[in-house]
């Protein structure tokens, strides 16, 4: 058997990879509980592999001690000098304990260990390579299709596509070659599991980079994608630049760049606009190709807006099915309303008023604080002033008691002086 292992385990790394390290590692303890179930116990044993002549060997550790209370633990001086005379107590010793019929266990036991190791480490090395791909796009291959899922493949592995993650009417056939977005690479009990996605707007963003240097190395940066996969995207770009055009770069020569997005997308329409600090600019920018009059924020809620165009362009802002209205409120975050420029005047009656009484009730609060503030200031001075008293008073107490010695001395010098005369006399 010696000669088959490290043949077996040469073959091993060689086709598969896999290192006779981990290989040995893992016979080593799967032999150790291999000798419990064969021999009924396994404490301080090890399996040892000797790599030049393809042996396993069993060791069982035994501590030197003075009276042996457990064989399987200890061993007395005395035998151990008979081992070698150096050994003192406490010494550890391993001791061969190598069974005749261990060959035949470590037989049975090899195949099923080698094939198992293979496998786990096979996934292993698979869920390290692909999950570097994570939130990145990848080519692969449609294998095959069910009710659940499309099965892509990706060179040693094979992805599931979800419907959700299928852009709309695409169609797929065996053999297709396509771009994926890779959102999730987890590691399963049958091996890494790997969903990826044809509608992700993150999708448009790595093509996006793939397609623009620009946007690669950092130049122009893509600030929100808000997407219906299979019929339009909205884009906001910004540029770090101010000699690089964010949409002039982005959309190519002749529009060559976003074509060639759209070719891979089939058709899907993608709106590039530029972002913009203003609330006012971005949401302008975000409903075009309508021209937006004026766009008025709720004063409770300054994530709403409501937004005026031009009576003829009210179909225009809002879009076929509200297509356009949603993708810019996905683009900017804002709640958006639209409505024709005709209805603003009665829009800013209604509105004036919830202003005023935005103001009325934030100014009755601040006044309540403010009172509040006013109160604990004046309670504060009451204290200190307080304080104050009491330490002038300690002042002038002490004051008083020095002039009060002072006087009771004043007086004694005088009675002492005036008796001094009389003496004189």
């Amino acid at each position: 058997m010696s000669k088959e292992m490290l043949r077996a385990l040469a073959a091993i790394e060689e086709e598969k990879g896999v290192k006779q390290e981990i290989v040995i590692d893992a016979l080593e303890r799967a032999l150790v509980a291999a000798y419990k179930r064969y021999y009924g116990q396994s404490q301080n044993v090890k399996v040892t592999f000797n790599e030049k002549t393809g042996d396993f060997k069993v060791f069982q550790e035994r501590e030197v001690v003075d009276m042996v209370f457990d064989s399987n633990l200890e061993i007395s001086l005395e035998d151990a000098h008979e081992m070698n005379k150096h050994y003192e107590i406490g010494d550890k010793i391993k001791i061969e304990k190598t069974p005749k019929d261990f060959g035949r266990i470590a037989a049975q036991t090899a195949k099923q260990v080698i094939v198992q190791t293979v496998h786990e480490e096979e996934r292993s090395v698979i869920y390290k390579e692909y999950s570097q791909y994570e939130n990145d796009i990848m080519t692969g291959t449609v294998e095959r299709m069910d009710n659940r899922y499309i099965y892509v493949n990706l060179g040693k592995i094979e992805a599931v596509m979800q419907e959700k993650d299928r852009i709309p009417k695409e169609k797929y056939q065996a053999h297709d070659r396509i771009k994926v977005y890779v959102y999730r690479v987890n590691k399963g009990s049958k091996g890494p599991q790997i969903n990826v996605s044809r509608s992700h707007p993150d999708l448009v963003r790595r093509l996006l980079e793939n397609e623009v240097p620009e946007i690669y190395d950092g130049t122009i940066e893509i600030v929100n994608i808000a997407r219906e996969p299979g019929e339009r995207s909205k884009i906001s770009v910004y540029s770090n630049s101010e000699s690089v055009d964010a949409i002039g770069t982005v959309v190519g020569p002749r529009g060559s760049r976003i074509q060639a997005i759209q070719n891979e997308l089939h058709g899907e329409f993608m709106d590039v606009i530029y972002y913009s600090d203003d609330a006012f600019d971005y949401i302008s920018n975000a409903l075009r190709p309508a021209e937006v009059v004026a766009v008025y924020f709720e004063p409770e809620n300054d994530r709403a807006a409501t937004v005026f165009v031009q009576d003829h362009q009210l179909s225009l802002a809002i879009g076929k099915r509200g297509q356009n209205a949603r993708l810019a409120a996905r683009l900017t975050g804002y709640r958006i309303d639209i409505k024709r420029e005709s209805e603003i005047d009665e829009f800013l009656v209604e509105y004036n008023k919830r202003i005023d009484d935005f103001e009325a009730k934030y100014y009755s609060d601040e006044s309540a604080v403010e009172g509040v503030a006013v109160e604990d200031e004046f309670l504060e001075f009451e204290s200190i002033s307080k304080e104050s008293e009491l330490e002038v008073e300690e002042v002038y107490a002490e004051e008083e008691s020095r002039t009060d010695g002072v006087e009771e001395l004043s007086e004694t010098l005088v009675e002492e002086v005036q008796t001094s005369e009389e003496d004189n006399e």
